[in-house]
This record gives C-alpha cells, sequence and structure tokens, in this order.
C-alpha cells in the first residue's frame, strides 16, 4: 500500500520504488516477471539484504523487470550529497551525466508521477550522475510538509542501444528541506540538572572517568590514603575523569573567567574561608565556606572571587574633603598689658 507523503510516527516514508514492494518467497509473481532476453540494468552502489522492488523499461512493451537490490532508505537528517539548484546538471566528483540518461527527463518526470500520485510533481531541478550509466533527476516535491524535499528518480541503461529504464524513486530532502535533528542515544541527551530525586543515572561498564580502585590512580595523594584506610571503594575516578572534572569547574559559573571573579577585589586563593580539596586538584581548586557567599558548598577556582573575600575592607574615610587644621604649639602667643600706676598700687 502506498503512502507517500504520510509520517509513520515521527518519520516519513522514504525510499519506496516505482512500484510496490514484492512479498515473501512463494507470494504470486509480479506481472510480465522478467523472462531473461533482456537482463535490467545491475543496481549500483547497493547493499544487500533490502527489499525487492520492480523495474519498468521505457519501451512500449510494458515488461516489468524487478532489481535484487535497491538504494537504502535515507538516514533522517541526511541530505543528498552535491545537492543542484533549478536545472543544473551535476555529477559525482565532478562527472557529467551520460547525454541520453540527461535527456530522459520526462520518463523521469512520469515514474515520479507515479508515485506523487494528486499531489503532483514540480519543476526539474536538476540532474546528477550516478556514474557512466545511470543519473538521477530530481524534482520539486509539492506534498504539504515536505517544502524543500525532493524527487529523486535514479534513471539507468545496459548500453548504447539499451532503452532507458528507471531504477527507483524516493524522496529525499533538499538543501533547504525541513528535516529531524540526527538521533541521539539516550545516555548522551542527560544534561547536568536533568537527575531529579529518585531519578536514577547508571554509569556503563567503560566509563572511561572511573577505573578499578585497585589500579593505580596516578595521584600519590589518593595512594597515601589508599593505603591507609584500604581500597573500600569498587571504583575511583581515573585521570582522564579529574582532567574533565576540571576542565569543567574551570568554564563554570565559579570559574576564573565568570564576571563574579572579574569584578572581585581578590581571589579565593588568599582567602579565608577557602577550603583547598586534596588530591592532585588541590592546587587549582577548593570549596567555599562563607555562608554569604554565593559560592558557599560549591567547588571554586583559586582565582575567583567575590566581594564576600575576607580581607575586603570599605573606605570609611568622609566623601567631603576637609582642610587640613595646622596649629604650631611652639610659638607663644604674647598679650601687652598696661602698667598700673603708684595710686593705683598704694591702693
Amino acid at each position: 500500500m502506498r503512502q507517500h507523503g504520510k509520517y509513520l510516527g515521527s518519520q516519513p516514508l522514504r525510499g519506496v520504488g516505482v512500484a510496490e514492494r514484492t512479498g515473501a518467497a512463494g507470494d504470486e509473481q509480479p506481472r510480465g516477471e522478467h523472462t531473461g532476453d533482456r537482463k535490467p540494468w545491475p543496481s549500483h552502489a547497493l547493499q544487500r539484504g533490502t527489499p525487492t522492488a520492480r523495474m519498468r523499461g521505457e519501451s512500449g512493451s510494458g515488461r516489468w523487470g524487478t532489481i535484487r537490490d535497491v538504494t537504502p532508505t535515507p538516514i533522517a537528517g541526511q541530505r543528498p550529497s552535491g545537492a543542484l539548484g533549478s536545472g543544473q546538471v551535476g555529477g559525482t566528483a565532478g562527472q557529467t551525466p551520460d547525454p541520453v540518461l540527461a535527456g530522459a527527463v520526462e520518463l523521469a518526470r512520469e515514474a515520479a508521477l507515479e508515485e506523487a500520485g494528486v499531489e503532483g510533481v514540480g519543476e526539474h531541478v536538476g540532474v546528477q550522475a550516478e556514474d557512466s550509466a545511470a543519473a538521477t533527476h530530481l524534482f520539486e516535491a509539492l506534498h504539504a510538509g515536505y517544502v524543500g524535499w525532493r524527487w529523486a528518480v535514479t534513471v539507468a541503461h545496459a548500453g548504447p542501444d539499451e532503452p532507458v529504464t528507471v531504477s527507483e524513486v524516493v524522496l529525499l530532502p533538499g538543501p533547504d528541506a525541513l528535516v529531524a535533528p540526527d538521533w541521539v542515544p539516550w545516555q548522551q541527551r542527560v544534561r547536568a540538572g536533568d537527575l531529579g530525586v529518585g531519578d536514577l543515572l547508571p554509569t556503563t561498564r567503560d566509563d572511561p572517568r572511573l577505573l578499578p580502585a585497585y589500579l593505580y590512580s596516578d595521584d600519590p595523594a589518593v595512594e597515601e590514603v589508599a593505603r591507609e584506610i584500604g581500597l573500600g571503594r569498587v571504583r575511583v575516578m581515573s585521570r582522564q575523569g579529574r582532567l574533565e572534572a576540571a576542565d569543567r569547574w574551570y568554564r563554570g559559573e565559579f570559574g576564573p573567567r565568570s564576571e563574579m571573579a572579574r569584578s572581585a577585589p581578590a581571589s579565593c586563593g588568599t582567602c579565608g574561608f577557602y577550603l583547598p580539596v586534596a588530591g592532585s586538584l588541590r592546587a587549582a581548586y577548593g570549596v567555599c565556606g562563607n555562608a554569604l557567599s554565593p559560592a558557599d558548598g560549591h567547588v571554586v577556582h583559586t582565582e575567583y572571587g567575590c566581594g564576600a573575600h575576607s580581607e575586603a575592607e570599605i573606605d570609611t574615610s568622609p566623601q567631603v574633603p576637609v582642610a587640613e587644621l595646622v596649629y604650631d604649639d611652639s610659638v607663644l602667643d604674647v598679650e601687652p598689658t598696661r602698667r598700673r600706676g603708684r595710686s593705683e598700687r598704694g591702693s
């Protein structure tokens, strides 16, 4: 049953041949099965294990042959290489299409119309060579929801005196087509902050960030503690895991390049609330212990800083300038007094 232009789940149906796929072994043979008088052109660059499709010849006999392999359905998100503009002629690695194949526009359009159904087929976009005996014609798709997609009709011939036949018809995304993003495995979709209460995030057996605890960790401080208290843990962080963590913290919110650090009066390395971590990261990282700091309880770089530095001081001098008072106490002030007369002294 043809289902072009409809979605199956979240992916469009693509890669269906010119005719319906044949059934399993034992089903009724298709009309006009190839009798051996004319061999269909073998597929080029095809893979085994794909469904069987039928092929129609250009000759008026109306014969239908079979191709045992067809080009696999394109991966979601892939665009055809060597995308062509309207009316352009191109090829693989600079190869020019065979003139006979390049001229089979009407044959290719007829095959595309048969698959497109009532939606029809747009203008011819271009033709590109697949090899010396095969070429692909591109037509604009008019299906709703398939803006920028193209009908790709591959035609071929077995020689100069052989008729041109249609190998396959598929719907492919053009350079401006809206396609689904590349599929990302679940393990790679998880980001920091996604883990909620009750969620489990198991690690893989071959996680490069971890290694068995009995292996040498190339960290003298870790080895010293391990000898004192025993192994204890099944796995510990590997050198790669520690380097990744250090780089992530360096580029994070509490790294030396953050806006807070650039405006701080001093760095955490000189702060009394700075608690260095143990091990090989001690020289560069520690934990903030200031309850009033935005980094309280977080791992901070030694060059990070904030306004809650333990040695930060505020200038309390008056904002209004006051002139200095100068008083020379080495100079005595002398005041002349009036001398009293005899009459005044006798009285």
